[in-house]
């Protein structure tokens, strides 16, 4: 599966870090793309990660998602 989420609060690269490396981390999840300029993050993933898994990750990490 593909998700994109909306991500608020990056103003950096380190941000951009932060946020692939907590969504990496989940179990089931194969890849991440964050992109600064759009504030999104695509991530793919097993069916068995949810949308709100994925967002209390970034929100853990210090950023807002959508």
């Amino acid at each position: 599966m593909k998700t994109t989420l909306s991500i608020t609060g990056m103003t950096c690269e380190h941000c951009v870090k932060h946020v692939t490396s907590a969504l990496e981390q989940i179990p089931g999840v194969s890849s991440v793309e964050v992109r600064l300029k759009e504030n999104s993050a695509r991530v793919e993933h097993a069916e068995s990660v949810s949308l709100a898994g994925l967002k209390a990750a970034v929100e853990e990490a210090g950023y807002g998602a959508a």
